[in-house]
């Protein structure tokens, strides 16, 4: 969720969506504008003030203990280093088809600093290379299993056949090769891969398998904007993990209700707890790809000094008009685009709120970047895209209640802990259906449909403004709230392989909260 510092069209979300500090943090910079209808968690955990872990673990209560509440390391870095950019993967072309180069393997990396963990990456010890796609090409990908446990790919976003998708139906074992390959229909937008075998993504995904995708259009916005990687076109992937002091990584319920546990928040794999990472910008106008990594911590971006950002774009791609925002709202799994154009040295900062069980909280300086560019450069477009909303009125209406018994995690009353205990939701080729994704635990969920992009109708029973009115296809639920989304079932039926819809907070999808998504033909 983003919030507007200067809404063209309509004011930010307030407190019911802003699960910030209990102790505001010096630079943090909230909206309170308006009223949402779920109740807000913080008012649920009130009740529970002075619980025990065992109180709560007994209850069958995953939320939030806050219990680093009000950690504030923004200005207090002992240490710069430069941003590590990732690798860009080159592929092979050959017949109108590129071929990417995947190997998913374990190593070694320092995420708690001075301390080595085991780790997981694709190509190397920890996270993967960014790969670029060209829509309307086509792209093979070969990826190889090397991690000694069952694994998939999944492309995040992407608008690709189900059996392409890399749900849990295409689970392949260590020492085997999976080959997707697909036309890429999407437009210009950031998307990422990661894996999504059943019961074991929080445990890959937090240990390093993720990697950032840049598609790329021919269309004239795209034109306009900064697209030199690392140059003036630069991915951000921020996490907040979990780990012991001895650098063990957590990934379930019973890794984080151990003690002794830190929250190490790292950019492009650096830890950035006593880091600053500095990057110079040598083109006056500077676009970041921002990914929310964390398997379940909610990510703030914001300036230090309190000044705007230019957003021109959501999960899905691009927004109508570019906004200016002073704070970007990440739930786990979200993309942002944004641009600035500098001719002083900004300081970015990552408030980081937990939406689980345990997690991390407070401000840090991640990003200083230093404003060497002497060029100007034109205005941006004044159009960025054309966002036709949708009418609703004669669209399929459904609910999809997101639930819990104790601490398995529920879709529409099933447990998706296996493909035929999951519930199906069931539709057919150019079908246009309105979902109500109902929210009734007290707990944060980050609500993520594979497939197809979808606009937001309602949230929280209010109507979307500014960068609420782009393409998303991952949203957040609150405690007791709900969200209406819309979406339209092109290009792609399969009556085998089945797409995905499930909370991105990792661990709620491994403890059940998941289901499966069947589109046939008419």
């Amino acid at each position: 969720m983003t919030h507007i510092a200067e809404p063209g069209s309509g004011t930010g979300r307030d407190a019911e969506n802003d699960h910030s500090k209990n102790t505001p943090t010096k630079g943090e910079h909230r909206k309170n504008t308006r009223k949402g209808k779920g109740m807000h968690r913080r008012t649920f955990l009130g009740g529970m003030a002075g619980a025990g872990l065992g109180a709560v673990a007994a209850a069958g209560a995953t939320f939030s203990l806050l219990t680093e509440a009000g950690k504030n390391k923004a200005g207090a870095a002992t240490n710069t280093a430069t941003l590590t950019v990732p690798d860009l993967l080159e592929g092979t072309t050959s017949d109108s088809t590129t071929t990417f180069t995947l190997e998913a393997q374990t190593g070694s990396s320092e995420v708690v600093s001075g301390v080595t963990s085991s780790t997981m990456g694709y190509n190397q010890a920890f996270l993967g290379p960014t790969m670029k796609w060209t829509s309307g090409n086509t792209v093979l990908l070969n990826i190889t299993n090397s991690i000694d446990e069952d694994t998939t790919v999944h492309f995040h976003g992407a608008h690709v056949p189900a059996k392409m998708d890399g749900g849990p139906q295409v689970a392949f074992s260590d020492g085997e090769t999976w080959s997707p390959t697909f036309e890429v229909k999407d437009e210009a937008k950031t998307l990422w891969y990661h894996p999504h075998a059943l019961g074991t993504t929080a445990k890959q995904a937090v240990h390093g398998l993720t990697g950032m995708i840049i598609v790329e259009d021919d269309s004239d916005t795209s034109s306009a904007l900064p697209s030199d990687y690392g140059v003036d076109d630069i991915p951000i992937i921020l996490q907040c993990l979990a780990s012991d002091t001895s650098g063990d990584i957590k990934y379930d319920l019973t890794g984080y209700l151990s003690s002794g546990l830190v929250y190490p928040v790292l950019c492009n794999g650096t830890n950035v707890d006593d880091t600053t990472l500095t990057f110079e910008a040598t083109k006056t106008r500077t676009r970041f790809r921002i990914l929310n990594a964390s398997p379940s911590d909610i990510i703030t971006v914001q300036r230090s000094d309190g000044g705007t950002m230019t957003q021109i774009a959501t999960d899905q791609g691009y927004l109508t008009e570019a906004a200016d925002v002073t704070s970007i709202r990440l739930v786990a799994g979200a993309r942002a685009e944004m641009v600035m154009d500098l001719s002083d040295d900004v300081t970015l900062q990552a408030v980081i709120t937990t939406g689980w069980v345990r997690g991390g909280s407070g401000t840090y300086d991640f990003l200083t970047v230093t404003a060497s560019g002497t060029d100007t450069p034109d205005d941006l477009p004044s159009t960025l895209n054309t966002i036709d909303r949708y009418d609703t009125s004669d669209f399929t209406a459904r609910t999809i209640t997101l639930g819990q018994s104790g601490t398995t995690m529920l879709i529409n009353g099933s447990a998706g802990t296996s493909m035929s205990s999951m519930a199906m939701i069931s539709t057919t080729l150019g079908s246009k259906e309105i979902w109500t994704v109902k929210n009734s635990t007290q707990l944060e969920h980050s609500f993520h449909l594979h497939d197809v992009p979808f606009q937001l109708i309602s949230v929280n029973g209010e109507d979307p403004t500014g960068v609420e009115l782009g393409w998303y296809d991952t949203y957040e639920v609150v405690g007791g709230g709900s969200i209406e989304i819309a979406m339209e079932f092109t290009d792609f039926s399969d009556d085998t392989y089945m797409y995905m819809l499930h909370c991105h907070l990792l661990q709620h999808e491994d403890e059940g909260m998941m289901a499966s998504l069947m589109v046939t033909e008419s």
